[in-house]
């Protein structure tokens, strides 16, 4: 895995060993940015399921101004860290190591522009997520949320404090952009 844009561009993740974890692959994370490139620069991004921190990475490459991942697997906490260490950027990204769903539920600080969501394939989440994403804090009038999922996973068109954008499908998963709903009261 490399980082394909940014002032990281060109870099390589650590290679792993982790049969938990599924990396967004270049073209699908190719697709996210491409479609979020004007939104990146100086935003608050959160990196949810964050994994190996690919995506968070990616984020702060391209300018993010703030960029928080969520994990709590330890050995993606422990992948996370090296990538962190290894590019010198252990400063730069908030590395948050609790429950995703606990995290969403629980959160009080200031909402996130930008959302990237990757569970786990092995577990059905996208449909839960989803449902307490649209209700949380870290959503505000206007966040951008994409979710990546199998196929054939539920994801539903239709969530509380979320309105639709578009999905695209990838071979066995899909990917779908949300916006956090403009009369969503907090």
């Amino acid at each position: 895995m490399r980082i394909i844009s940014g002032i990281l561009k060109g870099r390589r993740l650590v290679a792993f060993s982790a049969q938990h974890i599924r990396p967004t692959t270049d073209r699908v994370k190719e697709t996210i940015f491409n479609k979020l490139q004007g939104d990146i620069s100086g935003s608050r991004v959160l990196d949810l399921f964050s994994g190996t921190g690919n995506l968070a990475i990616e984020s702060y490459s391209r300018g993010a101004n703030y960029t928080e991942a969520v994990e709590m697997h330890p050995q993606s906490v422990k992948i996370i860290k090296q990538n962190l260490d290894n590019l010198k950027i252990t400063d730069k990204i908030q590395l948050v190591v609790m429950d995703v769903l606990k995290y969403l539920q629980r959160y009080q600080g200031e909402s996130f522009d930008i959302i990237l969501v990757d569970p786990p394939f092995t577990k059905v989440l996208s449909h839960s997520v989803l449902e307490i994403l649209g209700d949380s804090r870290a959503v505000k009038p206007g966040t951008i949320v994409v979710i990546e999922s199998a196929k054939a996973e539920r994801v539903d068109n239709n969530y509380s404090g979320l309105i639709f954008l578009e999905q695209k499908s990838f071979g066995d998963k899909k990917v779908t952009f949300w916006q956090g709903d403009e009369v969503k009261n907090k």
